[in-house]
């Protein structure tokens, strides 16, 4: 019975109560820092509301996570939630990270040293950078650009209402599994744009995509929070240890 919980994937509100902690340390942290997350479009609000002091924007923060847990919480009564989800999650993460490594080396034939912008930060930078881009990151390429593109694809690609056919659920899988594929180099190639963002170069640019393909396999099978605590673990692995 104990390992049916634990193979279980954990439903949409828990996902979210899962990830909270990255979420609330990450905003926490980069308070202090001279960057931020690309993605992150919440940081400046909480501080604007804040009125510019660190402290209030702290409490903000800490508030905010509070009263989310709670809320993702009750939303997720009866799926599968409990205190020990947050140890499974950070182990799986880790174990994830590990494969991802492993993986992407493979693929390539030579391991990638990371972000050499943020490396020269930090420790303290590195650890809040690698919470934000496992929370942020996860949100816009995995749920948002593949999650959103996927459900379109299926509902031009599939039946439209109709009887599945084995026909339509491969070709809406071959579909979705291609989209897997363009997601993945589009979140490979973000990574050398910017301020912080590194000099092109195919081989990392590969490895960054098939980290990106993995992160997805995660989303897709074990859930957002996996998959953010998967991206976090492996950033916090390449630019702090």
């Amino acid at each position: 019975m104990e390992e049916t919980k634990l193979a279980e994937k954990p439903g949409a509100w828990v996902n979210l109560a899962l990830t909270l902690p990255l979420f609330v340390a990450y905003h926490v942290g980069v308070i202090f820092l001279n960057v931020h997350n690309a993605a992150d479009v919440v940081t400046f609000e909480i501080l604007s509301l804040a009125g510019g002091s660190r402290g209030l924007y702290i409490l903000f923060t800490l508030a905010i996570g509070t009263v989310f847990t709670g809320i993702f919480a009750w939303l997720g009564r009866g799926q599968a939630f409990r205190t020990t989800k947050f140890v499974q999650i950070a182990i799986e993460g880790i174990l994830y990270a590990l494969a991802m490594r492993l993986a992407g080396a493979y693929v390539v034939g030579h391991l990638f040293a990371g972000n050499s912008a943020i490396e020269k930060e930090g420790v303290f930078t590195g650890i809040v950078m690698s919470l934000g881009a496992g929370f942020y990151e996860e949100l816009a390429f995995r749920v948002i650009l593949f999650g959103g593109g996927a459900a379109l694809l299926a509902w031009i690609f599939g039946d439209r209402g109709a009887t599945p056919t084995a026909k339509s659920v491969t070709r809406v899988f071959l579909v979705k599994l291609a989209w897997a594929l363009v997601v993945a180099a589009i979140f490979s190639f973000v990574h050398y744009t910017g301020a912080l963002g590194d000099k092109f170069d195919v081989k990392t640019f590969v490895f960054r995509a098939v980290l990106g393909f993995a992160l997805t396999v995660i989303f897709v099978t074990r859930g957002f929070a996996a998959a953010v605590w998967a991206h976090a673990a492996y950033d916090i692995w390449v630019l702090v240890l």
